[in-house]
């Protein structure tokens, strides 16, 4: 043992932090072909983005849409409502480049937001949609109040969220995603440690207490325990 303050070159058995901006940077690249192409992850997750998008069919109109955390808009073609403008927005500019030159509907717009901090007047939007976000966000409940506050009253804010760390997500993601992720070289259970900072049982107790008017499915037994489920998809009237 060196006496205190002396300086040593003896390694000590600890893995430092990674380059997280690197380690996002590769996720981001691997995360479509890993949850999106193929597989059971692939068919979760295009079941529940239409799932939260059942209510609204062409005959129902939002004027005024924006989507929080949009990524590589994999939610925006299960959209079936007509809207005026849809923003999708997110905080990362290389995923918005990414998906810059796709083609998209009539209306739509890529922005780059912060979307805990949002630069609009209050009331400004018909519906705010969020899927796979408030799981990652700091603080939540801070997160929901501000898209509350930039919603018109009767607007619809639509949610989709994981069931992690539900005993059938932990399972589903050894199953699926966890797998494809290793194989790319990637560690699969620190950056979900790092990321997934919400449980769903938080989430569910902070949503049930914002929203007494709320539409709720748990997807896929139609239960309301996280354990046995994998998706939980809502829409909340305010």
């Amino acid at each position: 043992m060196c006496p205190e303050g002396t300086a040593t070159t003896e390694p000590k058995n600890y893995r430092p932090l990674p380059d997280y901006d690197a380690l996002v940077a590769r996720w981001l690249g691997n995360y479509d072909k890993s949850n999106y192409d193929r597989g059971l992850s692939a068919a979760v997750l295009r079941n529940t983005h239409a799932l939260v998008e059942r209510p609204f069919g062409p005959d129902v109109i939002f004027p005024q849409v924006l989507e929080v955390g949009a990524g590589t808009l994999a939610h925006l073609p299960f959209v079936r409502h007509r809207f005026e403008r849809y923003i999708s927005s997110d905080f990362d500019q290389s995923v918005l480049d990414a998906v810059k030159d796709a083609p998209r509907p009539e209306g739509v717009e890529l922005l780059k937001l912060d979307g805990s901090s949002l630069p609009f007047q209050d009331n400004s939007f018909n519906r705010l949609i969020a899927t796979h976000v408030l799981e990652h966000v700091p603080f939540p409940h801070l997160a929901i109040q501000e898209w509350v506050r930039v919603l018109k009253p009767g607007g619809v804010l639509s949610l989709i969220l994981p069931c992690d760390p539900g005993w059938a997500w932990r399972l589903g993601r050894y199953l699926g995603p966890r797998k494809q992720a290793e194989k790319a070289g990637l560690p699969y259970d620190y950056y979900m440690a790092r990321e997934h900072i919400n449980s769903i049982f938080n989430l569910d107790q902070l949503l049930k207490y914002h929203f007494p008017k709320r539409e709720i499915i748990w997807w896929p037994t139609r239960l309301p325990f996280p354990d046995i489920n994998l998706i939980y998809s809502g829409n909340f009237y305010v």
